[in-house]
């Protein structure tokens, strides 16, 4: 878990590749199907993101300032 809560966005890259690759090999998908997923994962990349920027609003303060 704690992989989970410090590489947040290469999880969420890792997800959409995985459904590209699928997407593309398994036409006979439903089209909702797929554009179910890539809605959710819309909304997760979301949540990565505001992550990502609380990581690095940590990181900045962290700097000394002289």
């Amino acid at each position: 878990m704690e992989f989970v809560k410090t590489n947040p966005a290469r999880l969420y890259a890792l997800a959409v590749a995985v459904l590209a690759l699928v997407a593309f090999y398994v036409p006979e998908l439903p089209t909702e199907l797929v554009l179910g997923v890539v809605a959710a994962l819309l909304g997760t990349g979301e949540a990565v993101q505001r992550t990502e920027n609380r990581k690095t609003a940590r990181a900045y303060a962290e700097i000394p300032r002289a």
